[in-house]
């Protein structure tokens, strides 16, 4: 029985020591272009500016509101005409041209419960946003891991087919010499086909992870290197589940959506109390003559069918359901930070076991290569060994490719997957940006420009 050829060795040896040519894809490409490449994020930075404007309009309502009015109006009327004794049609044209302005003087803190709500609600869709950006970025890392174990499983199938291709033309030249039956040479064409059969669902697997990896992170794969050290995780479960507690986006988006709701529900409530209004009308009509007015008028509302009674309650349960969303979030992210605290002890252990049955297997392999060698071993026995060493080194690439990922999820677990925590070097997204130059609600001016410069940036 001929041993393992040493391009076969060498071909296993890459896989699993991740050995690459110079110029190999590394994770942090992976981070970086999904980050700048992402539809998604795209998508909800726009939800964000759409939001920043929900406080410009809350805002807007604590001004005055001013319209220019320009009317015409025909009349015709019958009158009396004693001189022809009967009645004749008088017609009248008048014009006016005005400027009329309102606002609210007091409203009993609607206005400005209003705004307070809505900035509540931009803060809960910027954590809504890193939270988003945090699945971006684990999408990449598990397309990436997946297409590196997807490569390095290919080359042990390679490498596979070329043994045992080997191995079958040594049981060839031993049953040309009488040393083992035809059975023997059946039974090692029979384990070629069905390692080439293998061959070739490895080399599919690959496709679909570079399909993967092509809409997680927008750019066609290289040859993936090898991940970089693995990021410091707590020392503690308790540890990292107090940290998720006070970083997590989901936690931070639904506690200031409690916020906003409590906010909205104290506006409504204030309905019922109704508005001080000041008006000023300047106008002036056909005549030259002015026209104008001041007034100063309080109402509030005595009846309305059932409809501010409605509101109230419809605000109150709002409030009640974002609060119970806030505790089940939190037992949801806590949840998976023990789930991500346990894969991780789980990896850690497959990896030792699959170095031992990898050691003990390759140990296992070569005895049964020499004893078939002398006569003692058939070659069922030395595909079976072959076949053994392969599964556990296939085991082991997917053992190292879930630690792996199991510690980056950790991190997403506890709202630390960002691009400023993974120290990625980028300019990152400032949602402030465009949110201070529309917050006071400005009309087109110098400030507007600039916003139209902020914007014209943010185009993808």
């Amino acid at each position: 029985m001929r041993r393992l050829g040493g391009a076969a060795a060498i071909a296993i040896a890459v896989a699993l020591a991740g050995g690459l040519p110079a110029g190999a894809q590394t994770l942090t490409d992976a981070l970086i272009a999904a980050y700048r490449n992402s539809n998604l994020l795209d998508q909800n930075r726009a939800l964000l500016r759409a939001a920043d404007e929900d406080v410009a309009q809350a805002v807007a309502a604590l001004r005055p509101v001013i319209n220019f009015v320009a009317r015409a109006e025909a009349r015709s009327a019958q009158v009396q005409n004693p001189l022809a004794g009967g009645t004749t049609r008088q017609e009248d044209l008048s014009a006016q041209i005005a400027l009329s302005g309102e606002i609210t003087v007091f409203d009993f803190g609607r206005n400005r419960l209003a705004v307070e709500a809505s900035e509540a609600q931009v803060l809960a869709t910027r954590a809504a946003l890193v939270g988003l950006e945090q699945r971006v970025l684990l999408n990449a890392v598990a397309a990436f891991l997946e297409l590196r174990a997807a490569i390095a499983t290919l080359e042990l199938r390679e490498a596979n087919v070329r043994l045992i291709d080997q191995e079958l033309q040594a049981a060839r030249d031993r049953f040309e010499v009488g040393e083992i039956t035809r059975t023997d040479v059946s039974i090692a064409e029979a384990r070629l086909a069905g390692a080439r059969s293998q061959l070739a669902a490895a080399e599919g697997d690959v496709a679909v992870a570079r399909e993967a990896y092509l809409a997680a992170t927008g750019t066609d794969a290289g040859r993936p290197a090898a991940p970089p050290a693995l990021p410091a995780i707590p020392a503690s479960l308790t540890e990292a589940q107090g940290v998720a507690r006070d970083r997590h986006p989901a936690i931070r988006q639904a506690q200031l959506e409690v916020t906003a709701a409590d906010l909205n529900a104290q506006r409504v409530a204030a309905l019922s109390r109704g508005s001080v209004t000041g008006s000023v009308n300047l106008a002036i009509d056909d005549n030259r003559r002015d026209q104008s007015s001041v007034g100063l008028s309080y109402s509030r509302p005595l009846y309305t069918g059932g409809r501010n009674p409605a509101l109230s309650r419809q605000a109150i349960a709002q409030r009640d359901a974002s609060r119970a969303n806030l505790h089940q979030t939190t037992v949801e992210v806590l949840e998976e930070v023990g789930i991500s605290w346990s894969s991780i002890a789980v990896s850690r252990a497959r990896i030792e076991a699959s170095d031992r049955q990898i050691e003990a297997a390759q140990t296992a392999f070569e005895g049964v290569s020499q004893e078939a060698e002398l006569g003692a071993r058939t070659t069922l026995d030395v595909l079976n060994a072959e076949q053994e060493l392969l599964d556990a080194r296939v085991d082991r690439v997917a053992a190292d490719t879930g630690r792996t990922l199991a510690v980056y999820r950790l991190l997403a677990s506890m709202g630390l997957m960002t691009v400023d925590h993974l120290g990625l070097g980028i300019p990152t997204y400032d949602p402030e940006a465009y949110f201070n130059l529309v917050r006071n609600a400005p009309k087109r001016s110098l400030q507007g420009e600039r916003l139209d410069r902020v914007l014209e940036r943010l185009q993808p």
